[in-house]
Formats: C-alpha cells, structure tokens, sequence
C-alpha cells in the first residue's frame, strides 16, 4: 500500500505544479494583452488629440459659418474610419488571445489527462485481488468527467466562435456605410 500512497503524493504534486503552472502561463498571457491594450489605447489617444488639435485649428480659421460646418462634417468620415479601426485592432488582439489560451489550456488538460490515466494504470496493475468493481468505477468516474470535460470545451469553443462570427457581422454593417461614404467622396 506504501507504494499507491508514495504514486498519490507524486500524482498530487505533479498535479499542483501543472496547475501553477498553466496559471502562470495564463497570467502571462493576459498581462501580455493588456500591454498590448494599452500601447493601443495611448498610440490612439495620442493620435486623436493630434487629430482634434489639428481639426481644431481648421474650423477655426473658418471665415463664415458655412465653411465652418462644411469642415465640420468632412472630418466625420475619417473619425469612424479610425473608430472602425481602433475596434478591427481590439478584436485581432483579443482573438490572438483567446487562441492562445485556449491552445495552451488544452495542452494542460490533454497533460494531466494523460498523467491521470497512467496512474489509474499503475493502480489498476498494483490493485489487490476483488477490487476489480472499485477499479472498474474509478475508471468510469473519470471516463465520465472526461467527456464532461470535452463536451465544455466542445461549448466554449462554440460560444467563442458564436461571438466572433457576431462580432464580424457588426462590423460589416458598421463597416459598408462608411465604406459607401468614402467611395462616394472619391
């Protein structure tokens, strides 16, 4: 019995390790994002107060109020193509994200299921005589919790690509009027 005790600790502790690991790799992950993010947020900010400042100097050397309103509204069409850009730019970096969590989370399930498994293995080997239908229900324990498992994975993988989809039909609709815009000012 010293032998399954000395497997378990083993198991737990390889177990607390990938799991400090994959959430550190995770934490990476997101703190790279948000560095990402943020140079995205400042680079815009900096250019939009370039943009206002230099629109700002323009209508007001306007001479009349036609003038003024005519520069007005020229500036429109670039502000929402800059805007359609801006969000083009968040959604690339968040789909970039996404992927690699995902693709880095299902190396650690894929690991850890395959550690599991060869522990049940050696258990199943090691096990004493007439523990034959305990074995059999730890085995389909985790045959069980491993379909969950993908069945959840199969869900997040469907939402996710559910609210990409949705999120590149919105922009398509927000993207053809200013589309039609440009093209008619050309």
């Amino acid at each position: 019995m010293f032998a399954t005790q000395e497997q378990f600790s083993s198991a737990a502790k390889a177990n607390l390790e990938a799991q400090f690991t994959a959430a550190s790799d995770l934490a990476s992950k997101a703190f790279a994002t948000i560095t990402q993010l943020i140079d995205l947020n400042i680079s815009t900010a900096k250019a939009s107060l370039e943009h206002s400042t230099a629109t700002a100097q323009q209508l007001l050397s306007a001479r009349d109020p036609k003038e003024f309103f005519t520069l007005s509204a020229a500036q429109t069409q670039p502000a929402a193509e800059k805007l359609l850009a801006y969000s083009r730019s968040v959604a690339t970096i968040a789909s970039a994200t996404q992927a690699e969590m995902v693709k880095s989370a299902e190396a650690q399930v894929a690991d850890a299921s395959r550690k599991v498994n060869t522990l049940i293995d050696d258990l199943v080997k090691n096990a004493p005589a007439g523990s034959e239908n305990a074995v059999a229900m730890l085995k389909s324990a985790l045959n069980n919790a491993s379909s969950g498992y993908e069945q959840l994975t199969r869900s997040v993988k469907q939402a996710t690509e559910t609210i990409e989809d949705n999120f590149s039909k919105a922009s398509k609709q927000f993207t053809q009027p200013v589309e039609k815009t440009a093209s008619r000012k050309k």
